[in-house]
């Protein structure tokens, strides 16, 4: 017998924030609280446990999750162009010129994903059961290559939120990088799906991308003005800001064909910085990634289809798990995406961006519905989000700069 929607909510929130928050915590916050209900949602997903029944994911749990997410990206880009931490000393990482940072996201991204497509192509997709189904092969193994490079904003947003105040300047960089790799991406599933269908992957587009583009630029032009007239308005202004600038953001975005998550993440980085400075971010941000966002986090498991999850593919994910962190952090490595970074710094930031996470499951999900990814396939992506997800506190903690020694 199904459960009404509060109770539903209550046992919704008790599987996937409640019992992810004490393991967290009788594992001394070694593991990022984003993997663990992720980890919960696929068991859950492999082993056919019937919590539909009960009502999960439970439909309150679903927005609540959801808008959680959407603040946890906005105040992830208020935080964007603060200074770190004032002792921050040598882990704080000033911020570097648009060009470097644009040249250290394409080859952060663009490394993995021609070292990804390549091994594909030629390794991988002439294995049995392996070819895509409604393309070719060439398209097949751009469309795993792309995955291999995807790095994972809304589960990264949570684990910098994680970080020690001395390595966020860090983790921040590392958001930076993953905003235009999370852009490129959604970039890159246009032009497959253009691709493969031609010119009728066009088809719907309206007048609202217009004013899309119109609203934030609008929003640019109106954060400008009061950076230099309202440098202290009183604060129900910047409050009632807040919810228009997020709502703005996450709308433009979505009707510019790109995840609502970016402009979330844009709209707090448009937000004057004086005003920014009289905002709790930190208290908001971690209330919501500790006691809101899990709901989201272990739906997004619930999701995955646990009949493709065989030995093979798991055997196959381990390769791609080395070929995806090899190449993530080896192309950050050999071209640091700001001036002066230290090696443990750079593998640090390298570490943190490996991290694929719910992206790579929605790319993979929508590339699968196309055609352009197998059965097979499929389910080894979604080995490799898991896994890549859990090793990013472990590779973290083992390369980035140890705060002891001022690395």
């Amino acid at each position: 017998m199904r459960l009404s929607n509060i109770t539903a909510l209550v046992l919704d929130s008790a599987l996937f924030v409640i019992f992810p928050w004490a393991v967290w915590r009788l594992a001394h916050r070694a593991i990022p609280i984003v993997v663990l209900p992720i980890l919960l949602g696929i068991v859950l997903a492999v082993m056919h446990v019937p919590v539909q029944q009960i009502g999960i994911p439970s439909v309150y749990g679903n927005n609540i999750g959801w808008l959680a997410v959407l603040v946890l990206a906005f105040t992830a880009g208020l935080e964007m162009w603060q200074p770190p931490e004032a002792n921050g000393s040598a882990h704080t990482i000033p911020p570097p010129p648009l060009g470097r940072l644009l040249g250290g996201a394409l080859v952060a991204l663009g490394g993995p994903f021609i070292i990804g497509s390549f091994l594909v192509y030629y390794f991988f997709l002439p294995l049995h059961g392996w070819h895509p189904p409604h393309v070719g092969r060439l398209i097949g193994s751009l469309a795993i290559g792309l995955c291999i490079a995807v790095s994972a904003l809304p589960v990264l947003i949570g684990i910098v939120r994680e970080l020690p105040p001395l390595q966020r300047s860090i983790g921040q960089l590392a958001l930076k990088l993953a905003v235009v790799d999370d852009a490129a991406l959604w970039i890159g599933l246009v032009i497959l799906q253009f691709a493969a269908r031609g010119p009728a992957t066009l088809h719907g587009w309206t007048g609202l991308e217009g004013v899309a583009v119109a609203l934030l630029v609008a929003l640019a032009i109106i954060s400008n003005w009061a950076t230099r007239n309202m440098g202290n308005p009183p604060q129900m202004v910047i409050w009632a800001a807040v919810p228009v600038y997020l709502a703005a953001g996450s709308w433009a975005s979505m009707h510019l064909g790109l995840h609502e998550l970016i402009g979330a993440y844009f709209a707090g980085a448009l937000m004057p910085p004086r005003w920014v400075m009289r905002l709790p971010v930190e208290q908001v941000g971690r209330f919501s990634l500790i006691w809101l966002a899990p709901m989201f986090f272990g739906h997004s498991g619930l999701h995955i289809n646990g009949d493709a999850l065989t030995w093979p593919s798991v055997t196959a994910s381990l390769l791609l798990v080395v070929i995806s962190v090899l190449a993530k952090m080896g192309s950050v490595y050999a071209f640091p995406p700001a001036p002066g970074l230290t090696r443990r710094q750079a593998l640090g930031v390298g570490a943190l961006l490996q991290c694929k996470g719910l992206m790579e499951i929605v790319a993979a999900t929508i590339l699968h519905a196309q055609g352009m990814l197998s059965d097979f396939a499929f389910a080894s992506l979604m080995v490799l989000a898991v896994i890549s997800t859990a090793l990013t506190g472990p590779l973290f903690r083992l390369f980035a700069p140890r705060i002891r020694d001022g690395a």
